[in-house]
């Protein structure tokens, strides 16, 4: 058996000194040694980097004197007795499995050129990218449970037959798809949460209705396609924020890479409505639903809106954020090898703003360029 023996530590911090309990764990030889192989040959590969035992010391010193309020006699004994020990049983043996030996710690920028020099060949060779892992993937499963369709009413049917049609107008194209997202936003602020709310009407009664719980909502747009919808947004919800994200495909990779970001200040407890025009693979939408996590969003106060979604970005957003709400007007089974929605809308952005873009350029999700 392994025993793991975590000891009593009791720091100064804030003024006020912290004790941590001791803890004993138990862990099988065996166990151990499998979990140790399995790791290592998971890693493509092993870096060491190695730091003289001066500077290690030195930076122990620094931190346990300033941030922990200790003597330097109990650090250096503590590091005689333990600290340098233990690295030298345990750490330092392992530099025999390291592929590549960092000397000088994370101030070699030579050798650490050449690590990223070799990471991006690598990707480059495996041909590893973002779009086709999707495309891949949950092939033949059930929709999730966390997508709502809107009805596929007659009216709504005769607003898709129109923006879908390649031979319509400018003018009419924007019209209809501004009635579809009119729609689209209202049915996404049914799922926001609402409390039972009673009012005296102008002829003295009672009327038992409901309201919003309190919290504040706020939309964000993935540029540009997406900032179409904000209109929309702004008509039913008053005095609404707004943010805005610009995700770009990288012609030399193909990957979705963020350019842009402007988003208001406090959003930890805002509901967000993350709006795209379409979504094809989901890589901007994985990419702006990160980027709102980042900024402390909860992940089930998400609503991701789209007029037009395929299968595969429904499958990609669901299974990496399950607790993201995934909303829109419709959902089209196929994308095509350049990853466009098949039957699908076209390019939505050029459609609405009227501008003309290359055939291997896609706009918002269908593609993440102008």
């Amino acid at each position: 058996m392994v025993m793991v023996k975590i000891r009593v530590r009791c720091l100064e911090v804030n003024g006020r000194i912290k004790c941590y309990k001791e803890n004993i764990l138990h862990i099988n030889w065996t166990d151990f040694f499998l979990l140790s192989l399995l790791i290592s040959q998971l890693l493509d590969m092993k870096v060491f980097v190695d730091t003289d035992s001066d500077i290690r010391l030195i930076r122990r010193l620094k931190r346990d004197i300033s941030q922990r309020g200790r003597d330097i006699s109990g650090i250096i004994k503590q590091y005689n007795k333990f600290v340098k020990p233990a690295f030298e049983q345990y750490i330092e043996p392992t530099v025999q499995s390291a592929d590549i030996v960092v000397p000088r710690g994370g101030e070699n920028f030579v050798a650490l050129d050449l690590i990223v020099q070799h990471v991006h060949s690598q990707l480059e060779k495996r041909e590893i990218t973002v779009r086709s892992a999707l495309a891949s993937a949950h092939q033949g499963q059930p929709l999730p449970k966390t997508l709502s369709v809107m009805e596929s009413t007659p009216q709504v049917r005769g607003m898709h037959t129109i923006i879908r049609n390649k031979e319509t107008n400018r003018d009419e194209f924007i019209f209809y798809s501004k009635r579809l997202m009119r729609l689209l936003i209202e049915h996404a602020l049914s799922f926001l949460p609402l409390k039972p709310v009673s009012v005296e009407t102008p002829q003295g009664g009672i009327y038992n209705g409901k309201r919003l719980s309190g919290q504040r909502i706020t939309g964000v747009s993935i540029l540009r396609a997406g900032e179409t919808m904000e209109q929309a947004l702004m008509a039913v919800c008053k005095d609404i924020r707004l943010g805005k994200i610009l995700i770009q495909t990288n012609h030399d990779t193909g990957e979705p890479e963020l350019h842009y970001l402007r988003l208001p200040k406090d959003l930890s407890e805002d509901y967000v409505i993350l709006m795209d025009s379409t979504v094809s693979t989901g890589a901007a939408a994985l990419m702006a639903v990160r980027v709102l996590l980042d900024h402390d969003v909860a992940e089930d106060k998400i609503f991701l809106l789209s007029l037009l979604m395929a299968e595969m970005g429904v499958h990609s957003v669901a299974y990496a954020f399950p607790k993201v709400r995934i909303i829109t007007t419709a959902v089209d089974k196929e994308v095509n090898d350049q990853f466009h929605i098949i039957p699908g809308i076209g390019n939505f952005g050029d459609r609405y703003f009227g501008t003309d873009a290359p055939s291997d350029w896609c706009e918002s999700d269908e593609g993440m360029d102008f």
